[in-house]
């Protein structure tokens, strides 16, 4: 019987990741889209300002409603629809676009802007590094997970020691982690690609997971940029 599941599973490699690729990137496109305009929504509202950053733990219950989210979406991807996991992806970054506007309020526009920038000409630089280059980059996920575990902890520590080489140490390494971090998760999702799907909705799934993994590595190099580039007001 023809059918989608025989199409994706019999289709050669090299056609279902190249099929796989552009959902990845567009839907990681669309997260950052809604990103940016809640974040611009948000600035736009006083009262939103004063709900969200005039109270600590209203912005930190956004931060720690992100990370639920991440956490959730990543562990139940295979026992979830695809629709859930595209409806939380969603509301993760539009979370995120709150909690985002933040930058706004300590950086010039004109840094963020040409942070973003750089950002921009970074990211697909090495999210095309990991999808051509032919070595092997599975060790690199261990040292470099290592690295951001290293970078959570020092910052945790820094809020009460208040450290400016600690600051800017971690920034500089930070943008080296999510730099490599996104070699790093291309290549897992080129091999993802190449292995093929049983049906459509599990490729929708790990399409969405990978957005969100392509998302955080672009979201993360750009603010580690910011710290290092960005003028404050």
């Amino acid at each position: 019987m023809f059918n989608r599941e025989n199409v994706l599973s019999s289709a050669p490699a090299g056609a279902v990741a190249a099929s796989f690729f552009p959902r990845v990137y567009g839907w990681m496109t669309a997260g950052l889209g809604l990103t940016a305009l809640v974040a611009l929504f948000t600035l736009s509202s006083q009262s939103m300002l004063d709900l969200i950053f005039g109270n600590r733990m209203v912005f930190y219950g956004l931060i720690i409603a992100e990370l639920g989210l991440v956490i959730a979406l990543s562990a139940a991807i295979q026992r979830i629809s695809a629709a859930t996991a595209t409806l939380m992806f969603l509301l993760y970054s539009a979370l995120s676009g709150v909690t985002f506007s933040a930058i706004f309020m300590v950086y010039t526009r004109g840094s963020i802007a040409s942070t973003f920038f750089v950002a921009a000409g970074t990211f697909p630089a090495m999210s095309l590094y990991g999808m051509a280059t032919k070595r092997d980059l599975t060790g690199w996920g261990s040292f470099f997970f290592m690295g951001l575990i290293g970078i959570v902890i020092a910052s945790v520590v820094n809020i009460f020691l208040q450290s400016e080489m600690i600051y800017w140490v971690t920034s500089y390494i930070g943008v080296f982690v999510f730099v490599g971090l996104t070699a790093y998760d291309t290549q897992k999702l080129k091999m993802i690609g190449q292995a093929g799907f049983a049906d459509g909705e599990s490729r929708q799934k790990e399409a969405i997971l990978g957005a969100l993994r392509l998302y955080l590595d672009f979201i993360n190099l750009f603010l580690m940029l910011l710290r290092v580039m960005g003028n404050r007001r």
